[in-house]
């Protein structure tokens, strides 16, 4: 039987409960983790915003989307991710901005998706425009489209101090062969990937190319698409899970993702204020370290064989 966040969340945390009640209190007002920009010593937390489901047409589905950013800003978050293709995520985003006056506590990041000098210029100044920003924090080429073109032009305006980092994406093991040929051969200061417990196939070549370029990480899907919370169903926390203070499966799966060391941040997509809870409390207390990986690993690896 397949399970829903939400009620995976409230499984996770009945069986955490009596686990974490001691120090709950305490970790919930600790602060959050952060790592460094490697190209600024900048440090951003370790879990932000995916927004892929961030799209206009119901008023309450847009006030609980505004909830949510004003929720995440208030704690400390700081990383939301969009992209124009992402239906109207960013006219959405730029919303929020404006009713909430809190774009100068978010580092905010999208991506350009054309081809063509002038299609790929186009495109950036309409997502300036739909966010109703004057600069934006990371500007990425999505899905590698055209790269050498569009980072030029991202280039030119972080020289303008219109962006203040550069970076690509991709979400697809189908194009890991030219995401690494492209980092071996560009002077990034981002990549964006897939990486998660069940999907560890960017660890093998492109996360330590990364590090040895000193080129931050976002991680996408660091859910594996949902797949992660039907393996793991109706299954209580282990008791490992207390030692690194999580109370939910979410933790977990997010725990391990950022305890990669060249991973900066992962950016899990959020749209509710109860996931933004439950998200950041993967960014508190202490990360897997090199043992408790491998058990993460080993134990995720013999719930799906």
């Amino acid at each position: 039987m397949p399970y829903t966040r939400r009620e995976i969340l409230a499984l996770g945390a009945a069986a955490g409960a009596a686990i974490l009640t001691g120090a709950r209190g305490t970790l919930a007002q600790s602060p959050l983790v952060t790592k460094p920009i490697p190209a600024s010593g900048e440090r951003i937390p370790v879990v932000g915003v995916g927004t892929n489901r961030y799209r206009s047409g119901d008023p309450d589905y847009v006030a609980r989307l505004r909830d949510t950013l004003s929720a995440f800003a208030r704690v400390g978050g700081k990383v939301v991710d969009t992209a124009p293709s992402y239906s109207d995520s960013e006219d959405v985003i730029g919303g929020i901005l404006r009713e909430t006056g809190i774009r100068e506590r978010l580092f905010l990041a999208t991506k350009v998706d054309r081809e063509g000098a002038d299609a790929g210029r186009a495109r950036i100044e309409d997502s300036f425009r739909a966010l109703g920003v004057a600069r934006v924090d990371l500007f990425q080429v999505h899905n590698l489209r055209d790269a050498g073109t569009q980072l030029g032009t991202l280039r030119e305006l972080k020289a303008a101090g219109r962006i203040r980092y550069v970076g690509i994406t991709s979400s697809s093991d189908r194009q890991y062969e030219e995401m690494e040929a492209i980092m071996r051969r560009e002077t990034l200061d981002f990549i964006q990937v897939d990486y998660a417990v069940g999907n560890r196939g960017a660890g093998e070549r492109l996360l330590p190319l990364a590090a040895e370029r000193g080129m931050a990480v976002l991680a996408n899907l660091p859910f594996g698409r949902g797949t992660q919370f039907r393996a793991v169903g109706d299954r209580r926390l282990p008791p490992w899970a207390a030692e690194i203070g999580c109370a939910s499966w979410a933790q977990v799966f997010l725990k391990y993702v950022v305890s990669h060391p060249a991973v900066t941040c992962a950016i899990p997509g959020t749209t509710r204020v109860a996931h933004v809870e439950d998200n950041l409390g993967a960014a508190r207390g202490h990360l897997p370290d090199a043992g408790m990986r491998r058990t993460i690993e080993q134990f995720f690896d013999s719930i799906v064989d």
